[in-house]
């Protein structure tokens, strides 16, 4: 008998490394480290938000080490705004709602670009009301 391993994914357009310096160099991060340390936190707070098909297909299209920070953690039974969304990471990191903005807006920038437009929109639609501005995309709203 072969030892199971994980099952087959597609492979992710950007290694766990090359991610953390895009991060580095978009958020203008002094190391590597500190460029680490948010994505942890914006993807372990993108995982509490997110569920359904669209967690399954954006977990695939990421790194591995990045799409298991964000699979570990359990959807929040209340999804929060966009807004909602940055003053947790702030909460959670004991930074303040500006820079908790500055690092949810870099990172899923760069998660954006992995999402790919088609999951992107989906995503988006999934989520409350401010998140589209976290992934650098207008916040488009129907006319009244």
């Amino acid at each position: 008998m072969f030892p199971q391993s994980e099952p087959a994914r597609p492979t992710a357009a950007m290694s766990y490394h090359q991610l953390l310096e895009r991060v580095r160099y978009e958020g203008a991060y002094p190391t590597r480290e500190r460029a680490e340390e948010v994505v942890r936190q914006v993807l372990a707070a993108l995982g509490r938000q997110l569920t359904g098909d669209e967690r399954v297909e954006l977990a695939a299209r990421l790194p591995l080490e990045a799409a298991r920070i964000f699979t570990a953690q359990v959807p929040a039974t209340e999804q929060l705004t966009g807004w909602g969304f940055v003053k947790d990471l702030a909460a959670h990191t004991g930074g303040t709602p500006a820079t908790a903005r500055w690092d949810a807006g870099t990172v899923l920038a760069v998660v954006a670009r992995l999402a790919g437009p088609d999951l992107l929109s989906r995503v988006i639609a999934q989520l409350p009301t401010g998140f589209a501005l976290l992934f650098g995309k207008a916040e488009l709203t129907p006319a009244a």
